[in-house]
């Protein structure tokens, strides 16, 4: 029999023992550290690089799959010196042809061409429509542009076709709200479909911003080279419908509040309010 202050030391010694075996008990879990994370925890989404809405997406799909060897004659079709020649299509054709030729193109490089600008233009103008407004938008300035080469090209025989009409027309809508802070060219963008939906300018104010008369400047100048320069796009020499462009775009930035489901900004609200627009003059 142990003396009593070392019964005191032994039971001591077995106390702390069973202490330091249940730190460790393995059917129990391990202790959780402030800077450790939950296994289970959700990871942020990967956000991929190139994003395209889907109404662009089945555009573009859509031209790709249409790009054939037919060539719709506009503006032969409406000159009254032919009109004993019987065309594809018949009375009807005089109709939609304002709208298809649009999804012809006479070369890959043409379309490609129109593509690159519709990614950055186009893509917010999706957003920002719908797909139901966005069709109707770019068949509405498709019929604008072929007017418009229509009016300038009397009696020519030389078929037009191409999207370039309807592309100038959402460049010409998006700059509407293009510049504005939290939209795609601003200094202070947003996610994609918050920059797409961010107030718009009216179209005093556009006119009025020192951004959106640098752009019309540029776009109207390379316009008008390619135009009194002749300038081809593509191997078989296919020249440029300049005329076409510009009544697409004219359309589009005119007819774009008839388009525009996103409420219009109080006064001012839009570009006074932003440093992105304060610059505007």
């Amino acid at each position: 029999m142990l003396a009593p202050h070392r019964q005191a030391a032994y039971w001591g010694a077995i106390a702390r023992k069973s202490r330091c075996l249940k730190a460790f008990d393995p059917l129990e879990a391990p202790p959780q550290y402030p800077e450790e994370l939950p296994q289970d925890a959700p990871q942020a989404p990967r956000e991929p690089l190139l994003t395209l809405p889907a109404p662009l997406t089945a555009y573009v799909l859509l031209l790709a799959l249409i790009h054939l060897r037919v060539l719709l004659p506009l503006p032969k079709r409406y000159d009254s010196t032919l009109l004993a020649i019987n065309f594809p299509g018949g009375a009807g054709a005089k109709v939609w042809t304002f709208v298809t030729y649009s999804l012809l193109h006479a070369n890959l490089s043409y379309i490609g061409f129109n593509v690159l600008w519709l990614l950055p233009f186009g893509s917010a103008l999706a957003r920002r429509f719908g797909a139901i407004r966005f069709f109707l938008f770019m068949a509405v300035t498709a019929a604008a542009g072929a007017l418009a080469h229509l009016v300038t090209h009397e009696h020519a025989v030389a078929p037009m076709i191409g999207a370039s009409a309807s592309v100038s027309g959402t460049m010409a809508a998006a700059i509407r709200f293009a510049f504005v802070r939290g939209s795609f060219l601003s200094f202070n963008r947003g996610d994609a479909d918050a920059a797409a939906r961010v107030p718009a300018l009216s179209l005093m104010r556009a006119l009025r911003n020192s951004r959106v008369l640098a752009f019309l400047a540029i776009w109207f100048g390379v316009n008008i080279i390619f135009g009194v320069g002749s300038i081809a796009i593509g191997a078989d020499g296919a020249s440029v419908a300049w005329q076409a462009h510009i009544g697409g775009f004219l359309a589009g930035l005119v007819l774009f509040s008839l388009f525009d489901p996103v409420p219009r900004a109080v006064k001012n609200a839009a570009d006074a309010s932003s440093s992105d627009a304060s610059h505007s003059g």
